[in-house]
């Protein structure tokens, strides 16, 4: 490579987070899977209420129990998927020949996703629930499949602390790649400066979004595949396969301190954006009067979360992996806060400033979760004295997502209790129906979100801590005892929540 050419992708690395010197492609090439979840959940995220409630003829509570069912059946194939690709032997690594595998089923159950082919026509609203909630549940398997074991793979590809934090880095460039360029294709559907207002005339142009972007988030699998590298796993050992076994492997997660922090800081805030996504497209047409606005509105959010990048990047870099959380949360919170305030007559930049402050939100709680899940593993090793990835990240998605899917059904039974129809214009509603926007649109997330905040200043461990683990655990292995000094032994204890003597680093 030249010289000029060398100083340019040094430039590009420097702004996007990777150090010179390290490989910018397999890092793309590992991320290229996002798509899959970036681009196909921001457009589910932003449409799917929308075209059950508006185009397909749900109620808000049915709605929610299409979204319950189908968060109950990922959060039930999460941990088992996490068990199957621990085992997996195959001579392209535990993880990565799911990514391949899951291609076409991800683009067949992504297509489905769109289209009731008829049966939301004959007018049955029970019978095109049912059917949503089957398809909506074989897409969440099907992304289970691949996710699951992409996830788990990053710890073994990426073993270094900050390695790990650049990696994510490329991530999140990725991610808004995948949310941006589908949230564009869906715009040209339904127009960007002022959205369509959606009816059962709107199912053909759902049909064909969905036709486009079944492809379009599926088929970056590919080059994940075929330019990422794992590790044979053939000739491991791999102990016989017992229900005892399965259960014992999650039961014992929770032994582990850095876990649970890990876990109850993603658990509130998982609940706080659930109320949030699932109330916003309600507030804007009922509160706030502004249909037309809800693509320019979610764009602002989404441009806020990239930029929030930036800082939470250097943040991670440069103090700690908990920091992006500690500034970003607080002014989510108090945007949130704001919308109690605003109603029909409000200025329509005054939600654009509320979700541009909210998707800052939205990156410390992102970089929060991806840079602190591999050194969670570590800590699980340093207990355990194995490799855990894919047990560790689903049992934590498991608990989350089964909670998320009553969250879910818990905002479409609130909204009811209030007395909120969607079939209903704003006009219609009563203003006990609006106040109950109001409380899950702002109070119930922002309760959440302190709880959240009050998580994360408890978890402490930092480079420091991490570095010396790692060498601990590397010396266990070689030499089969770890020389340390009681300050670090003590040190360890406070990571782990254990006395030394009673993990697999001090047995």
């Amino acid at each position: 490579m030249s010289e000029k050419k060398t100083v340019f992708v040094d430039k590009i690395k420097k702004v996007i987070g990777v150090e010179p010197g390290t490989k910018l492609f397999p890092m793309i090439s590992y991320n290229s899977a996002i798509f899959l979840s970036g681009g196909a959940f921001y457009i589910i995220g932003c449409y799917f209420l929308p075209f059950l409630t508006k185009v397909e003829g749900l109620s808000a509570a049915q709605y929610s129990v299409v979204v319950l069912f189908a968060t109950l059946c990922d959060a039930i194939t999460d941990p088992v998927m996490g068990v199957i690709t621990d085992r997996t032997r195959h001579r392209n690594g535990r993880h990565r020949p799911y990514i391949i595998w899951g291609v076409i089923p991800a683009m067949i159950s992504y297509f489905m996703m769109w289209n009731s082919f008829g049966i939301s026509s004959k007018g049955n609203t029970t019978m095109t629930m049912v059917y949503y909630i089957l398809v909506y549940m074989l897409f969440k398997t099907v992304y289970t499949f691949v996710i699951v074991p992409h996830t788990a793979m990053l710890p073994e590809i990426a073993p270094e602390y900050s390695l790990r934090t650049q990696y994510n880095a490329v991530k999140t460039i990725m991610d808004a790649v995948a949310s941006y360029s589908s949230f564009i294709i869906s715009a040209l559907f339904f127009g960007f400066f002022e959205t369509e207002k959606f009816s059962p005339a709107s199912r053909s142009k759902f049909s064909w979004m969905g036709a486009i972007l079944c492809l379009w988030v599926s088929l970056p699998l590919i080059f994940t595949y075929k330019f990422t590298r794992e590790k044979s796993s053939l000739g491991e050992p791999r102990e016989p396969f017992s229900i005892r076994e399965f259960a014992g492997r999650y039961g014992n997660i929770f032994r582990n301190r850095a876990f649970r922090l890990y876990f109850a800081f993603g658990f509130f805030t998982m609940l706080s954006s659930c109320f949030v996504s699932t109330t916003s497209y309600y507030f804007l047409e009922n509160v706030m009067r502004q249909e037309g606005s809800y693509n320019m509105i979610t764009t602002v959010s989404g441009i806020a979360e990239a930029v929030g990048f930036f800082p939470a990047y250097i943040f991670s870099i440069k103090k700690s992996k908990q920091l992006p959380a500690k500034v970003f949360i607080p002014v989510a919170a108090a945007a949130l806060m704001l919308t109690w305030f605003i109603d029909a007559g409000s200025p329509k930049f005054f939600m654009f400033i509320v979700n541009f402050l909210y998707g800052l939100g939205l990156a410390g709680m992102a970089s929060v979760q991806s840079n602190i899940f591999p050194d969670v593993t570590d800590v699980d090793e340093m207990i355990t004295g194995e490799r855990r990835e894919g047990t560790i990240s689903t049992f934590s998605t498991f608990v989350k997502k089964f909670v998320n899917g009553f969250a879910s059904l818990g905002v479409g039974l609130l909204l009811s209790a209030f007395g909120f129809d969607t079939q209903l214009s704003a006009a219609e509603q009563t203003g006990v129906a609006l106040k109950g926007l109001r409380i899950s649109y702002s109070v119930v997330p922002i309760v959440f979100f302190a709880m959240a905040v009050a998580v994360i200043y408890r978890y402490r461990m930092g480079r420091e801590e991490h570095a010396l683990m790692k060498r601990a655990i590397a010396e266990k292995k070689e030499t089969g005892k770890a020389s340390l000094t009681e300050e670090e032994i003590k040190t360890l204890e406070d990571i782990s929540g254990h006395s030394f003597t009673d993990m697999w680093i001090g047995k």
